[in-house]
């Protein structure tokens, strides 16, 4: 068994049974039906023990989601780069429009079936385990887990804010500082990007778009995506939090994760990997600043 996710009831103000404050609370969980089945496969567990459907929530309780491995995942056919290996964990390229893992079939975990080394070590896991998450329309760097004991301390690396993340974005529009931070908060929650601009081009549909590298100092949901689009800036692509028009046919959201820097969780040194820029950023980037040109050298 090793725990994939954990929360802890901050406050309770109506009476509630597990089986309903439990909706949601885990990406993998997001409906009432997915949080039963959970329970019927006791991977859900409440201060300690297996939880149950009935047993009525009260502040300070703490609730994991755990994988029994007892149930093999059905490969997805899908080539994945494999960035970094070891004995002890893999970190991948996950392509954009695949979720990392979750009670789905077309996941970054079934893909990665068969595909990995299996470890040596004696407490070696039957297949890698995601330690992290990125949504499904983030492409990048995931960190996975091949044994349980490196799944618990790269878990708790990502607790103490000790892996440090670095993403490339594409936003429409340009910022009024070179370099800045976005602290608004989120769901009232703290939150802070640091924001480096690395590239402004002058854009026909958009104005202006903007190539940036951004490193979250905290790790809320969609942060990235929030920040930029409360800054009049959202990120190229980005259906949710964008403006209606800010999306290209077939091409996703332009939002990437391109660095990982953490320890690694037996030898303890850095471990630091990066990927090049996705080819569709260079490629948008090129392609609107051509016909911006083209255009304006055609008017003169």
């Amino acid at each position: 068994m090793i725990e994939i996710d954990k929360h802890i009831v901050a406050e309770v103000t109506d009476e509630i049974r597990f089986v309903d404050y439990a909706i949601a609370i885990f990406p993998q969980l997001m409906t009432k039906n997915s949080v039963k089945k959970a329970l019927k496969r006791n991977e859900l567990l409440l201060n300690g023990n297996v939880a149950d459907s009935a047993q009525w929530m009260k502040k300070g309780d703490e609730i994991r989601l755990v994988d029994q491995e007892n149930r093999v995942p059905k490969a997805f056919p899908l080539d994945i780069e494999v960035v970094f290996e070891d004995d002890y964990l893999v970190v991948v390229n996950k392509p954009s429009g695949i979720s990392t893992s979750g009670n789905l079939y077309k996941t970054l975990e079934n893909a990665l079936v068969g595909k990995i080394q299996v470890s040596s070590q004696k407490d070696a896991l039957k297949w890698v385990k995601p330690v992290h998450r990125l949504d499904a329309a983030t492409s990048g760097l995931v960190i996975l887990s091949k044994t349980a004991t490196a799944h618990r301390i790269l878990a708790k690396s990502f607790e103490n804010r000790e892996v440090i993340k670095t993403y490339h974005a594409i936003i429409t529009g340009k910022m009024d500082r070179h370099s800045t931070v976005f602290n608004s908060p989120i769901n009232k929650q703290l939150a802070e990007t640091t924001v480096e601009v690395l590239q402004e081009i002058p854009s026909l549909r958009s104005q202006f778009l903007t190539l940036l590298q951004l490193s979250p100092e905290t790790g809320r949901t969609h942060q990235l995506r929030i920040h930029c689009a409360n800054n009049s800036t959202p990120i190229v692509g980005d259906t949710l939090y964008g403006e209606i028009g800010n999306t290209l046919l077939h091409k996703g959201l332009f939002l990437a994760a391109t660095q990982l820097k953490f320890p690694h969780p037996i030898a303890g040194e850095d471990v630091e990997v990066k990927i090049e820029l996705p080819y569709k950023f260079t490629s948008l980037l090129e392609r609107e600043e051509r016909r911006w040109r083209m255009f304006n050298s055609g008017t003169n």
